[in-house]
């Protein structure tokens, strides 16, 4: 796949999550739990790969899975769940642009710390328009955030 695709994947994507969300939240508003959202979100996951698992692989695919489960093999699924639930309790209190600002900036910050941590010795010269850039995206972040509407 090239860059194109990728672009627009991830652009798709973004947009993706921001209707997944609002709709996650007026699921949250009509039960009782934010964990009926949550647990509809997974279960659709759950039932798709799976399909799509025994589709491609048949009950190998399945033997598979349970061959490569270790206790930090569920650290994803973990943090993932996390991440929808922050999400959801975001968009609920303080919107949709705030909730996605911070995240957005938070990440890119998690993805440079985790891209200088891997690359061995970065110079100071190649940080600068990535730093600029965090920078740029965190005052951006912290605009969105104090808002009033």
């Amino acid at each position: 796949m090239n860059n194109t695709w990728t672009l627009l994947f991830l652009t798709t994507a973004g947009m993706g999550l921001v209707v997944q969300n609002m709709i996650m939240v007026r699921i949250t508003q009509s039960a009782s739990t934010i964990l009926i959202a949550m647990l509809l979100n997974s279960l659709v996951g759950i039932v798709l790969f799976t399909g799509i698992l025994l589709t491609k692989n048949g009950l190998a695919g399945v033997q598979e899975l349970f061959a490569t489960v270790r206790w930090w093999t569920l650290i994803p699924g973990l943090l993932g769940s996390f991440f929808v639930f922050a999400s959801i309790n975001g968009y609920q209190h303080v919107g949709a642009a705030t909730t996605i600002a911070v995240l957005v900036a938070s990440q890119l910050i998690g993805g440079l710390v985790m891209d200088i941590a891997r690359s061995h010795g970065v110079s100071v010269r190649a940080l600068i328009g990535p730093g600029i850039g965090a920078i740029l995206l965190v005052v951006g972040a912290w605009l969105v955030a104090r808002r009033q509407f």
